[in-house]
């Protein structure tokens, strides 16, 4: 686990429930501003056809938001650094806004046949992709999908954490099923 991950949800009040339901609370040591992802993460998000992004209103509330795009479609752009393209969708424009007033996220990224999930904490911002035509280009998975790229979301990853597999129900994409149904020669 990254420490940074732990550093900033340790908060006090969490502390706190620590101690009150287990009779003390978990020391973490001073840590990196920054946790660098490494080539396990890189590859394990390279797979990953669909995430989870959460933003925080003006108001305070939290804003759960899917994203999804052919594997790979959230791009490393390098050890700090994720990238993805967004594309025409409902108009409402809710993580964009949310993003002018907090810039900061929260990826869900979840392997369900495995039962993995990597959890990932940064500070987003948005571009207009029609004024960053060769970061489109570079974060556009697809050339089918090209025209429909409206923003470019760049995060700078803070730090991230993996979780254990307990509870975690394998679920499987149509392909991964077929795939399975082949028969083996």
């Amino acid at each position: 686990m990254a420490g940074q991950f732990l550093e900033t949800y340790f908060t006090p009040d969490v502390l706190a429930a620590q101690a009150h339901y287990y009779g003390r609370s978990q020391a973490i040591p001073p840590q990196p501003e920054h946790d660098p992802l490494s080539t396990e993460e890189a590859e394990f998000i390279a797979h990953r056809d669909s995430f989870y992004m959460a933003t925080v209103t003006s108001d305070g509330w939290p804003y759960l938001q899917h994203r999804g795009g052919p594997p790979g479609f959230l791009k490393v752009l390098d050890p700090q650094t994720l990238g993805f393209a967004d594309f025409k969708g409902n108009r409402q424009l809710l993580s964009t806004g949310n993003l002018a007033a907090s810039d900061r996220v929260s990826l869900f990224l979840m392997d369900y046949p495995h039962r993995e999930r990597l959890k990932i904490l940064g500070h987003a911002r948005v571009l207009d992709a029609r004024e960053h035509h060769d970061l489109a280009n570079q974060l556009t998975p697809t050339l089918e999908l090209s025209g429909k790229v409206e923003r470019l979301f760049l995060i700078n990853v803070v730090s991230f954490d993996w979780n254990c597999p307990q509870y975690i129900t394998p679920r499987y994409t149509e392909e991964e099923v077929r795939a399975a149904d082949r028969p083996q020669d």
